[in-house]
């Protein structure tokens, strides 16, 4: 039996984070406003509330342990945002393309400044053709990933989306950021996953690469690479979390 601790992979901006394939003991929970938290109002949603959320939930199905945490895009920030809360809850962390800087956020900081009808209208808009939105992340993506985008896109209603949006832009925008996430560096094993097409916009501070524990690129892939590549993707974090 594997002495490796549960694995919670945390989900960005916009769908879910569940990794097909994943062998090891693992939860791809939902936030708050997504999934079958979507009814929660507005109010209640912001990347503190998640690490709150993320906390009773892995408290409720796995007791007083330390876990391993994978963490998407917004979900990276909130990775980061949990092991500075609770040290002592966290063995490891893959931060997958997370938010680093405002300049990470510029889709989430756009739709945050929307108002209600005009985040609404984007998402319906995106709605009508599911795989078209897809491929503006992944070009070369073929029609069977429809699905999957439609499933993404009806995952959350737009007001999660415009309150997760002013919530990056608050807390990766404020002036103790920089000093949070360079604290996680220093108690935990962070590492670092991008794509290959992605790599060069993903603002990733000099000393969090010189610090990480260590750095992998994914050929041929972009920021969804667990959807152009999911087989690769979850093989990728397996020997990342193992230290290979």
């Amino acid at each position: 039996m594997s002495r490796r601790p549960p694995v919670i992979f945390i989900h960005g901006f916009i769908g879910t984070l569940d990794v097909i394939g994943y062998a090891a003991p693992h939860a791809a929970p939902d936030l708050l406003g997504y999934g079958e938290y979507r009814d929660v109002v507005p109010d209640r949603i912001s990347l503190p509330a998640q690490v709150a959320h993320l906390r009773g939930l892995i408290d409720a199905r796995y007791g007083n342990v330390a876990v391993d945490l994978v963490g998407h895009s917004v979900g990276g920030a909130i990775a980061m945002l949990f092991a500075a809360t609770h040290p002592d809850r966290v063995r490891r962390i893959v931060n997958v393309e997370g938010n680093f800087t405002l300049a990470d956020a510029f889709w989430s900081a756009s739709v945050g400044r929307m108002t209600d009808n005009e985040a609404a209208a984007m998402l319906a808009g995106f709605q009508v053709a599911p795989l078209q939105w897809l491929r503006g992340a992944i070009p070369e993506a073929a029609p069977d990933k429809e699905a999957l985008a439609a499933r993404w896109l009806a995952h959350q209603p737009a007001s999660t989306l415009r309150a997760m949006g002013r919530s990056v832009v608050e807390v990766t925008g404020g002036e103790d950021y920089p000093a949070l996430l360079r604290g996680v560096f220093d108690r935990h094993p962070v590492y670092l996953l991008a794509g290959e097409r992605t790599r060069q916009d993903w603002n990733v501070p000099d000393w969090a690469v010189e610090c990480c524990a260590g750095m992998k690129v994914m050929p041929g892939c972009g920021h969804l690479m667990m959807v152009e590549r999911p087989q690769e993707f979850a093989e990728t974090i397996s020997a990342l979390l193992a230290g290979a």
